[in-house]
């Protein structure tokens, strides 16, 4: 009778937990906020079979996630067209999901050795700093590149990225670098950069997975990058360690998970710690999950990567 009622009470217990949300058993970290980077579906966007329209509504009635980071590539030509931003602004904000930031890619070299090239991108980025600004969110993301060695890039973002920062200030709009492609996967490099440009509105988007530094594609496809190869790899833990202080946020980026759900590529106990330390800093709170496995298989069908939505909700589960 004994062990019939211990065996009762046991398996009453395990059916409670079985019931118990996802919110009550991994309750939200006290330092971040979990948001979606939309990245995350590119697959989805890059087939068009998703619209940035819907997005607020996936993060939020799929994955239970109330903020997300876009990426400019998916509607790109929606980036002056007030009626898509405004329809944009008010699904996001009748789910109460709060826009975070627009990653921004192909809009000029802000570090271009010609001068009217870096003026060029700095116009580009321009427009996106207004359709961020109009849609609530903190920051836009850019990218340091141009076309001469990495010290002449450097000295040319100076003063590009420099004005483009002075740009932000005055519409109250971070602009924050990802070490994503070129020069800044250097996390030397990159803090080097913050700490001469010296804005409050400049600063770092710390991302997991980018630390590695590739040749440079033949052209701005997708079949070109995958032809690149690995010319140097950084220590991502002392590279996000050098990069926070200056960071607006992170990029929590994903590949593949170990049978009991870790990250394969990425210790996150251990990055995470690093991330914690500097929650008082510049930092504005959100940790972006950016699965990545279903862009990898896209690109390479034979690969075997979790689909999106399972790599995402693993990835959050690895954060909460």
């Amino acid at each position: 009778m004994t062990s019939r009622r211990h065996f009762i009470k046991q398996t009453a217990k395990a059916t409670a937990a079985m019931t118990i949300p996802a919110s009550i058993l991994f309750p939200q970290p006290s330092f971040y906020k979990i948001s979606l980077a939309q990245f995350s579906l590119a697959p989805s966007f890059f087939t068009r079979k998703m619209d940035t329209l819907d997005f607020p509504a996936k993060a939020k009635n799929e994955f239970g996630i109330d903020a997300v980071e876009y990426v400019s590539m998916f509607f790109k030509d929606k980036v002056s067209d007030s009626k898509y931003l405004a329809e944009l602004k008010k699904r996001s904000d009748d789910l109460g999901v709060r826009n975070v930031l627009i990653m921004i890619d192909t809009e000029g070299d802000l570090g271009a050795s010609e001068p009217a090239k870096r003026q060029q991108a700095i116009d580009n980025h321009t427009k996106w700093i207004e359709a961020a600004k109009f849609l609530g969110c903190h920051s836009i993301r850019v990218n340091i590149d141009g076309d001469g060695t990495d010290e002449q890039i450097f000295d040319a973002a100076l003063e590009g990225y420099g004005k483009l920062v002075s740009v932000g200030q005055k519409m109250d709009m971070g602009v924050i670098v990802e070490n994503h492609n070129g020069p800044t996967n250097n996390p030397e490099y990159l803090a080097k950069l913050m700490k001469q440009i010296n804005n409050p509105y400049a600063g770092t988007l710390p991302d997991f997975g980018n630390f590695i530094r590739r040749s440079k594609p033949e052209a701005a496809t997708m079949e070109a990058y995958a032809k690149t190869t690995v010319i140097a790899e950084y220590d991502k833990y002392k590279g996000v360690e050098m990069l926070m202080p200056y960071a607006k946020g992170v990029s929590a980026k994903t590949h593949e998970f170990n049978a009991d759900g870790s990250c394969r590529e990425t210790d996150f106990k251990k990055i995470m710690g690093i991330v914690e330390k500097y929650k008082t800093n510049a930092f504005k709170g959100f940790v972006g999950i950016e699965y990545e496995g279903g862009f990898l298989k896209m690109m390479n069908p034979k690969e075997n990567y979790l689909p999106d939505e399972e790599g995402i909700r693993a990835t959050k589960k690895l954060l909460l």
